[in-house]
């Protein structure tokens, strides 16, 4: 089966208090927009639609070989994904929907995910994870048995359902056809007047279509950057799993934490990096 990649990377990221667009910030030496393409592409996907909206221009410039979408009014992630319903007329089985800025995702996570999705009846997979601190996020609710039965957003929760630690990561697989024929049901009936991409679970369940959950075994891979603070700490977190990964292939990092070495750099075995 196809797998084909949507990434919503049109926000203008404010609390990043900065004229570059959110998603062109390096961590580990390059930027957020292309650590997601990467990791896309180590799942097995053939082909990746960017949309994009603020500094449109220079992002262009920057991320080569994907097709890009511009969202020209931001509406919400439904309005986003529906902005590329044309670079999806032709498609059929998977489409993999990952957000710009999260650098940390890796290529084994996205491919078990989609392989989960995959071997099940699902129209729809939603990527979880269990937070340590949930706040801001929506909850997944689930049946006795496991199931998935509902989101259910940060300001609408209940005192019993915001103690629930398992998030929406905001990742998600969908039958390519069944996505844009249930996001031409969604509304903007909210308080910010916007298109929500979750909105399109209820409605494929009253379809009579079965949703998906799939928990990420690491909690971190999924975070989304929306700060200077959360970019510094991926941009560390991301050095760290470099410099594990290249200890592992025999490389002496004497201080591992004052070395900063970029995720592509390869470096030869016996090799002995000194601190600073």
């Amino acid at each position: 089966m196809s797998l084909e990649t949507l990434i919503l990377a049109a926000g203008k990221g404010t609390r990043m208090k900065s004229k570059l667009p959110k998603v062109l910030h390096k961590v580990g030496g390059k930027p957020m927009l292309q650590h997601v393409i990467d990791a896309a592409r180590k799942a097995g996907s053939s082909r990746e639609v960017v949309v994009i909206g603020a500094g449109a221009e220079l992002v262009e410039k920057t991320i080569s070989g994907v097709e890009f979408v511009l969202q020209e009014e931001q509406l919400g992630t439904g309005h986003a994904v529906l902005s590329a319903e044309k670079n999806f007329a032709e498609s059929k089985g998977t489409v993999l929907i990952l957000c710009g800025d999260t650098p940390l995702l890796t290529g084994e996570l996205l491919k078990n995910f989609v392989a989960n999705h995959e071997s099940s009846t699902c129209a729809a997979t939603v990527l979880t994870a269990k937070m340590p601190d949930p706040a801001g996020y929506g909850r997944i609710i689930r049946d006795t048995d496991g199931t998935f039965k509902k989101i259910v957003e940060d300001k609408d929760a209940t005192d019993l359902e915001k103690k629930i630690s398992e998030v929406n990561a905001g990742v998600y697989c969908f039958d390519v056809q069944k996505l844009f024929g249930a996001l031409d049901k969604v509304n903007n009936d909210n308080a910010q007047g916007e298109y929500y991409l979750p909105d399109v679970l209820p409605i494929l369940m009253e379809a009579g279509e079965q949703i998906g959950a799939f928990r990420a075994q690491y909690a971190d891979e999924t975070l989304g950057i929306n700060s200077r603070v959360q970019l510094a700490a991926a941009d560390r977190s991301l050095r760290m799993r470099k410099e594990r990964e290249l200890m592992d292939l025999g490389v002496t990092i004497i201080d591992p934490n004052t070395t900063f070495i970029d995720v592509d750099v390869q470096i030869g075995q016996d090799t002995i990096i000194y601190p600073n």
